[in-house]
């Protein structure tokens, strides 16, 4: 073993794992436990499906559960899904249940990869493809970059169907109206903006939020509160887990039709 050869291995694989993904049937942008759970069916199906997120550690806010106590609310209507991840859980109350925060975003992460996604870490998403009015792919670059506001140019990934998961800020949905001067499958047209916290009815919406916001462009978890307007949750992820298994049933059912 030489320091080269350890080099070399960690180049060669990784721009081999990259030249894999610059086509894919699924790009999804953001790591919150919405947007694995919709990598891990999605693949689990044979769709082609590549995560971005900005952090080194993807997984959006489920690590810290709440205020940092890292014990995480889940449902019984989730409870199909929790399961398909083996997480381990606790029953307590009125058809709820707790799990670990660390276990439970472990778990997401491992079965979506060992399933055929790709996740990406340190990667910011800035922009989307935008091709015959149709969300078509997007574009990244590494997150120091962006952060250190240097003029790097990006790269560019295609991609069937873009999933915005970037939480409470919607950025792929803003980026696409602002940018493009078009309207959103939204009350108003825009990114409403999430309104306060109520968790029976933010749990209830979330999932009713996620849709095809625009052709070629689905949102969902957080992104689709921020988007459509409705409660934030708080501390419970039972929908952040079920929008994500309906927005992967979505496209699933697109790619049946063909």
């Amino acid at each position: 073993m030489t320091e080269t050869q350890v080099s070399r291995g960690i180049i060669n694989t990784y721009f081999e794992k990259l030249q894999r993904n610059v086509e894919l049937d699924v790009a999804i942008v953001g790591g919150g436990p919405s947007g694995i759970v919709a990598a891990y069916y999605l693949a689990k199906a044979g769709f082609k499906v590549a995560q971005f997120d900005r952090k080194l550690s993807p997984g959006g806010g489920m690590w810290g559960g709440a205020m940092m106590f890292n014990q995480i609310v889940v449902q019984e209507e989730a409870m199909d899904i929790v399961r398909d991840f083996d997480i381990n859980v606790e029953k307590f109350e009125d058809g709820l249940y707790t799990m670990d925060s660390v276990e439970s975003t472990s778990a997401l992460l491992y079965k979506a990869v060992h399933a055929g996604a790709t996740v990406f870490n340190c990667y910011s998403v800035e922009d989307v493809v935008f091709k015959d009015n149709v969300v078509s792919g997007v574009v990244v670059n590494w997150t120091p970059v962006l952060r250190e506001g240097m003029h790097v140019d990006p790269l560019n990934i295609m991609a069937k169907y873009v999933i915005d998961g970037t939480g409470h800020d919607s950025e792929m949905c803003k980026v696409v109206a602002r940018k493009n001067g078009i309207a959103l499958n939204t009350s108003n047209g825009g990114v409403i903006g999430e309104r306060s916290l109520d968790v029976a009815e933010g749990e209830r919406m979330v999932v009713e939020g996620t849709k095809e916001i625009y052709p070629g462009l689905y949102v969902c978890g957080m992104a689709s509160s921020a988007v459509s307007g409705t409660p934030r949750m708080g501390p419970i992820f039972g929908g952040m887990l079920l929008s994500g298994k309906k927005v992967a049933d979505l496209i699933i059912e697109r790619g049946k039709q063909g």
